[in-house]
Parts: structure tokens; C-alpha cells; sequence
């Protein structure tokens, strides 16, 4: 809602994965507290930037990083530093400049973006570009993930023209369909021709086809791109799955010519057959648990500060306010008389006496230490103060 407004309500059946969304005035402040053009000259001057977190383009192509970057000076041995001088004369010469990565370098993006993946259900990432005035970073191109823009200052004029090759996955990019894409964007109408101003919004989902010029000033848009979980995720998790079948790993024959079609089609006909077998027994369960290792990893949880958080588990005491933390993907269930929670890297085996409380604990409502469930006070010290040296809770009052 944060992003697109009012336009949220009917966004999964209209938009998600089929249409491009513009929203005018999304955000009436225009998104500053997310970044603004005083946060871009910080980042690229005194954060310590190194490559990939800055990305450099002219004219529609990349930019050499040696160019722009060397190294970070006494007590900072690091030969590919952003060098915020460099940046400067070549963005004054019309060059744009990507800060990659946003959603783990700062901290308004990180929140942002750590609350729009948990309610997605799908990772996401975040980029800013930021454009001299009348200048293009990127030619036409499409993206293989949904994005979001989020003008953040000045005027952009998008063109948005309809895909060349539909849904593409993540091993199928643009420059595979360069000709296609340098025809549609030169000889059709396009299906969106607007101009973004700070508190606009437009969605694209993956495929369409796109190019943004600045107008007059200096121009800055977040994009916030969703890397979709895709049916072809399945296909490949049971892919990854079926090799279990020893039917499917019986060697070809000595001597068999791969390339001759007619030696391989008894083959692949068998391995058709073995192959429907085998699907037939590859449980949901099984395709659930290989796909979540990817998807739960794609994101990272709120972030945790290390010292407060020891601090805060050390001096844990009855009445003290705990809650989830935000973003964080987990599952638990009882095995083997024990309960054990799946985090994306790891798995934590706790009592089953513990249940209740447990549940309780990963609602996500905040829960006051002491008021828990199925447990003493005492055993309640025990499982929070666990479960905060986890990183799977955090104090309320953080949010």
C-alpha cells in the first residue's frame, strides 16, 4: 500500500505479473525519508562504497568501474573504493549513477524493502538511479524481476513498450533478445509514455521493456525489483528431486552417438516413462522444503544490532516486551517428540512442553515475558532469551 497506494486492493488480480501500473501521487511526501539527493552524495562520499554497490552508465552502456574507483587509503588497504571525485566530474558530463543494492546498505531501504518482502511472499532487492538533467542512463532493456519506481526527485519521461519475450527467468536477459527488443522500442507505440514526478509510482512486471530520460534537473527513482518465484522454480526443484531415482541415473549404452536422434530416441522414451514415474512419487512436502531454501535466503530479516541485542537478552526479566523478527521465514513442527523451527540456515530443536509458548511467541504480536503460555516464569527466561540469541526475536520496542 506504501508503494501503490489505493491502487493495492485490486493489484494481485489486475496488475501482478500481467500489467503496468502507474499510481500518481502514491506517496504525497514523495518518499524522502527513503532517500533523497542529500542521501545519494552521502553514500557515494563517505559510506566507503566499493563495486558492485556503485554501478556507472552512459549512452546505454556500462561504465568501466576502474574510472570511477581506486584505493581507500591508509588503514584502508582496498583497491576498488568508490573515488567520490571521479563521480562527480563524470556525472557532471551526463553520466548516471546506480547505487546497487540499497536494501542492505541503507537503512530506510532496508526497512522498506524488509516489509514489502514479507508481504509479497517473494524477495526483493532495491536500486536508485540518479540521472543528470536531459540525460539517459540505459537504452531499452527489459528486466528479468517485477520492479516497483518510486520517483524520488525531479522529472523522469518513461517509454514502456509491451514485452518480446513474456515472463523471462533469470537465465534469459535481454541482450539474448537485443534485436527484438532495439525493433520494439524504435518502430512501435508505446503501451506507457509518461513522466514520473516525486511520489509517482509505476509497476512493471518482468519482460516489458523500458528506457527513462531525465528532464531539466537532476532525476532520482528507486526501483524496487521482486524477484518472483516462478512455476519454472518447481520444475526445477523436482528436477533436483528425481535424482534419487536410480532408474534415472542408469548409464546410456557404450559406444551410444548422442547426437544421432534415432540411437537416442529409445532412450529418451524410456526416460520419459521413468521420469512420470518418479514425479508421481516426489511428495509436496519434498518440493516445498528445496524451494524455500532458495526463496528464504533471498531476503534478510530486519536487521540486528549485535551489542543491544546481547545487552537486551542478558538483562531479560518478566514484563520485558519481545516480538519477531520482522521478515524473518521460518516453519516449525513436531518431530521426534521434539519441536524443531526451520530458519533459513539452520534448524533449532526445542522441548515440546514449549509448544504453546512457542506459537505464541512467532505470531508476530508482541508478548510480554512472563504472560506466556504453557510455561513458569522461569522457563519463559530460558526460551525468549534462547530464541533472542537466535535472532529470531527481538525486543518490541525496536520496531
Amino acid at each position: 500500500a506504501r508503494a501503490i497506494g489505493a491502487a493495492a486492493d485490486g493489484f494481485a488480480d489486475l496488475h501482478w505479473g500481467r500489467e503496468p501500473l502507474l499510481v500518481r501521487g502514491a506517496d504525497p511526501g514523495g518518499f524522502r525519508d527513503l532517500l533523497d539527493l542529500d542521501g545519494v552524495d552521502e553514500l557515494l562520499s563517505r559510506r566507503g562504497l566499493r563495486t558492485p554497490f556503485v554501478r556507472l552508465a552512459r549512452n546505454g552502456a556500462v561504465v568501466d568501474s576502474a574510472s570511477f574507483t581506486g584505493p581507500g587509503g591508509v588503514g584502508a588497504e582496498i583497491a576498488d573504493q568508490v573515488r567520490d571525485d571521479r563521480v562527480a566530474a563524470l556525472f557532471a558530463d551526463g553520466t548516471t549513477v546506480v547505487l546497487q543494492a540499497l536494501h542492505r546498505t541503507w537503512p530506510p531501504v532496508i526497512d522498506f524493502c524488509t516489509l514489502l518482502a514479507a508481504e509479497l511472499g517473494h524477495p526483493v532487492q532495491a536500486n536508485a538511479y540518479v540521472t543528470p538533467p536531459s540525460s539517459r542512463g540505459f537504452s531499452a532493456h527489459y528486466d528479468v524481476h517485477d520492479v516497483f519506481v518510486l520517483q524520488l526527485a525531479g522529472r523522469k519521461h518513461w517509454t514502456v513498450h509491451a514485452p518480446v519475450h513474456p515472463d523471462p527467468l533469470r537465465t534469459q536477459p535481454w541482450n539474448d533478445h537485443a534485436g527484438a527488443v532495439a525493433a520494439r522500442a524504435r518502430d512501435d507505440e508505446p503501451a506507457v509514455d509518461t513522466v514520473l514526478e516525486p511520489g509517482d509510482v509505476m509497476y512493471l512486471p518482468r519482460g516489458w521493456l523500458h528506457a527513462a530520460t531525465a528532464l531539466g534537473e537532476v532525476s532520482a527513482h528507486l526501483t524496487v525489483g521482486v524477484h518472483v518465484v516462478t512455476r519454472f522454480a518447481l520444475v526445477e526443484a523436482l528436477t533436483a528431486l528425481v535424482a534419487g531415482d536410480e532408474e534415472l541415473r542408469t548409464s546410456l549404452p557404450l559406444g551410444v552417438d548422442v547426437a544421432d536422434p534415432d540411437q537416442l530416441a529409445p532412450h529418451l522414451d524410456a526416460v520419459r516413462a521413468a521420469l512420470a514415474a518418479a514425479l508421481e512419487r516426489v511428495s509436496a512436502e519434498d518440493v516445498a522444503r528445496r524451494v524455500r531454501g532458495r526463496v528464504w535466503s533471498g531476503t534478510r530479516p530486519e536487521p540486528v544490532g549485535p551489542v543491544a541485542a546481547a545487552a537486551f537478552a542478558d538483562g531479560l526479566a518478566a514484563g520485558d516486551t519481545v516480538r519477531r523478527r520482522t521478515g524473518l521465514r521460518h516453519r516449525s513442527a513436531e518431530r521426534d517428540g521434539q519441536l524443531v523451527v526451520d530458519l533459513p540456515d539452520r534448524s533449532i530443536t526445542l522441548p515440546a512442553a514449549t509448544g504453546e509458548a512457542l506459537r505464541t511467541l512467532l505470531s508476530g504480536t508482541p508478548c510480554a515475558v512472563g504472560s506466556l503460555p504453557g510455561m513458569d516464569e522461569a522457563d519463559q527466561l530460558v526460551l525468549v532469551r534462547r530464541l533472542l540469541r537466535e535472532g529470531v526475536l527481538v525486543p518490541a520496542a525496536s520496531s
